[in-house]
């Protein structure tokens, strides 16, 4: 019964989980008859919007912080089943991300660029949708099942063994060491219109990325060692490298 409950409990938390996530591709892309980026909480005046829309993204970016770090899963494993405790981070993360949605303010005003109604507004789209389509593959090409917590909660009822850690690198992650996060820069930054708002959400999405970067990378090393350094050394943080240094 145990093993059940907790496929359960994993395969809903996924379910919610693409939910949230199809749900964030309408908003941030303004789709029509979906409250957007733009549109949600319009109305609320300009410095109260920005003190809970900067709040809003602090909140998210604590709650990735502080729960992705090795120091809080060896605490929290102690109240959750370890085979539990990834599917409750992304949880986690789904309700703060689906908070944030609900009480976003719209900051419309100024427009720093609007390109609609002109060729360059489907081209700017459809490149938002491959930044979301890179975040997708890169997940398949790690281990989407592992990140998700799928593994992690259907291994004791399908007896699935833990799969061996070593530092994969398969095809888009030769030539960039984060091409998750750079699906999300761009999903996050081809607009056809980029309001105050949504300048506002890019920009600390951005900062808080690169930061974050900082720690897993920081984890990665203390993980695998000199085969990561090396790793970094010759290979692009968002972007490949043109040149790569050569071997001694």
């Amino acid at each position: 019964m145990k093993k059940l409950l907790l496929a359960f409990y994993g395969l809903t938390v996924y379910v919610i989980f693409l939910a949230v996530v199809l749900y964030t591709v309408a908003f941030v892309g303004n789709f029509p008859q979906v409250p957007g980026i733009d549109t949600t909480g319009l109305g609320t005046p300009a410095s109260a919007a920005i003190a809970i829309d900067v709040a809003l993204l602090a909140l998210f970016a604590l709650q990735h912080s502080v729960m992705a770090r090795p120091t809080f899963k060896r605490v929290w494993t102690r109240v959750v089943p370890p085979a539990a405790e990834r599917s409750t981070f992304v949880l986690t993360a789904s309700a703060v991300l689906a908070l944030l949605m609900w009480q976003w303010r719209a900051l419309p005003l100024p427009v720093v660029w609007d390109a609609r109604g002109s060729a360059l507004a489907p081209v700017l789209l459809g490149v938002s949708l491959l930044g979301w389509g890179l975040v997708m593959v890169s997940t398949y090409l790690i281990d989407h099942l592992d990140l998700f917590g799928l593994r992690q909660s259907l291994s004791p009822l399908l007896g699935w063994r833990p799969p061996t850690v070593v530092l994969r690198t398969p095809l888009l992650y030769r030539h960039v060491r984060h091409p998750l996060y750079l699906g999300f820069l761009v999903a996050f930054w081809a607009t056809p219109t980029l309001t105050a708002g949504h300048l506002l959400f890019a920009a600390i999405v951005t900062a808080y990325t690169l930061i974050g970067i900082g720690f897993e990378e920081r984890d990665l090393v203390a993980q695998f060692g000199a085969r990561y350094v090396h790793y970094r050394e010759r290979t692009g943080k968002l972007l490949p490298r043109l040149f790569r240094a050569r071997q001694p």
